[in-house]
């Protein structure tokens, strides 16, 4: 049979069919990976507010992610990060994470703790425009910042959650949370006294841990900087070590180790 004599090739109509993805569809392809990934999520947080700074992806920022999502799951009830400064401690745990975690609970409520008002103002106001932003009400759609409640320290939404900003012997009383932020509750020229330590640990355990409103389910994340070993953890619990068997432990330390190390430990999950 000749080339002539071959029959006619049918194209399928399907193939003429193929279009690529819209614009539309693609963002909000995009706008589901960021609703169901923290990481990504994290990745458009840090672009919305680091003024055209380019963000410099690092394994540690993926562990730190996947951790705080286990609390926001229920998953790890208490948790203890330690990192070395300058290290978007405080971008993930105390604005994107937050606001991670309205986005998929407007009901929620959440207490972020710094070690002074002025930390504790700018990380607020950070937050806020973060959820202010266009490309924010894109990917949470539900989560609307109230009109009645949008101070300097307190952001509520139409819902009734809301994110609450104080400092260590801040006004938390009559509050309630189901998930506590402390993010460096020390000056690091203040770690390393005693005095100051035990103030804070005092102020933990009278004052802030009752805030919690389900003292099972409630989750707490205590983030600080790794200071010399000498003195440990910036924030150390009287009742650690015994507490350490309900905390997970992240520590990255890049100093001692050069190239950075990752320690996790885990235990019993009970109420504190």
């Amino acid at each position: 049979m000749t080339a002539r004599d071959q029959p006619p090739i049918r194209r399928s109509k399907r193939t003429s069919d193929l279009r690529l993805p819209t614009r539309v569809a693609i963002g909000r392809a995009r706008d589901e990976a960021c609703r169901q990934d923290f990481v990504s999520f994290n990745e458009i947080a840090f672009d919305l507010l680091s003024h055209g700074k380019p963000l410099l992806k690092n394994w540690h920022i993926e562990a730190l992610a996947y951790h705080l999502d286990q609390v926001r799951l229920g998953k790890i009830k208490r948790l203890i990060i330690n990192l070395p400064p300058r290290s978007l401690k405080s971008h993930v745990t105390s604005v994107a994470f937050p606001a991670f975690v309205l986005g998929h609970d407007p009901t929620k409520h959440v207490i972020v703790v710094s070690y002074g008002s002025d930390l504790a103002v700018k990380l607020a106001n950070d937050f806020r425009t973060l959820v202010c932003s266009s490309r924010y009400k894109s990917i949470f759609p539900d989560m609307r910042i109230s009109r009645t409640k949008n101070t300097e320290f307190e952001i509520a939404t139409t819902l009734g959650g809301s994110r609450l900003a104080t400092s260590i012997d801040g006004a938390v009383t009559g509050r309630g949370a189901d998930i506590i932020i402390i993010d460096d509750s020390l000056k690091p020229s203040d770690a390393a006294s005693d005095a100051k330590r035990e103030h804070v640990n005092q102020w933990y355990g009278n004052t802030l841990l009752p805030r919690l409103d389900d003292k099972q389910k409630g989750a707490i994340s205590v983030d600080s900087f790794k200071v010399a070993a000498k003195i440990g953890w910036s924030l150390t619990f009287p009742l650690l070590p015994a507490a350490m068997k309900r905390y997970h432990l992240a520590m990255v330390d890049f100093i001692t180790a050069g190239v950075g190390m990752c320690f996790m430990r885990s235990g019993n999950r009970g109420p504190s």
